[in-house]
């Protein structure tokens, strides 16, 4: 009887999750374009984790190179496009001065777009599963978990986000200049 359990616990973890990614594409695009307090400190912090970040994520991608050819390939065109993405991307943030300190306000049509494009790619991945699943093989199971769009997802968000984080922080640093 206890070994019943397991399953249903199982069954359960992947409906709610299947029930809360919804609200949290939700979640994700409200705070995406959400007015921040430009913090240089916290700015800075967030910018040299994206940058650890990115380093793993190119190392782990160079790793996989055994299990996936050109894995690396695709990360980095995913990276390059996602940095082109982040350049656009504070180009068109808005910046208000007030009394209160600087803040910024990311453009609510990027962050939509890239909300969107996870969303795509988590539909993608069910719509992949489903199409290999029929054939019941351990292998076409894993070619389902296609390495070149999770690869460049993945590095063009984090291109995207070491951009804009690196970029936001030359911006204040400038701007403080300005306003001494």
């Amino acid at each position: 009887m206890p070994f019943l359990i397991i399953p249903l616990l199982l069954i359960a973890m992947l409906v709610l999750w299947l029930v809360l990614l919804p609200l949290s594409l939700w979640q994700r695009y409200r705070y995406g374009k959400a007015r921040r307090m430009a913090r240089p400190w916290l700015v800075t912090f967030n910018a040299w984790g994206l940058l650890l970040s990115v380093i793993v994520f190119f190392v782990i991608s160079a790793i996989s190179e055994v299990w996936w050819p050109a894995s690396l390939s695709y990360a980095a065109a995913g990276a390059g496009i996602g940095v082109i993405v982040g350049g656009l991307g504070l180009a068109i943030t808005r910046f208000d001065i007030t009394p209160q300190g600087l803040f910024y306000r990311p453009n609510p049509w990027l962050t939509l777009a890239l909300t969107l494009l996870i969303a795509g790619r988590i539909v993608m991945g069910f719509v992949q599963v489903y199409r290999q699943w029929p054939g019941g093989e351990a292998e076409r199971f894993l070619a389902a978990l296609d390495h070149a769009s999770l690869l460049s997802v993945a590095g063009l968000l984090l291109g995207y986000y070491l951009a804009y984080a690196w970029g936001l922080r030359w911006r204040l640093t400038r701007l403080a200049r300005l306003l001494r």
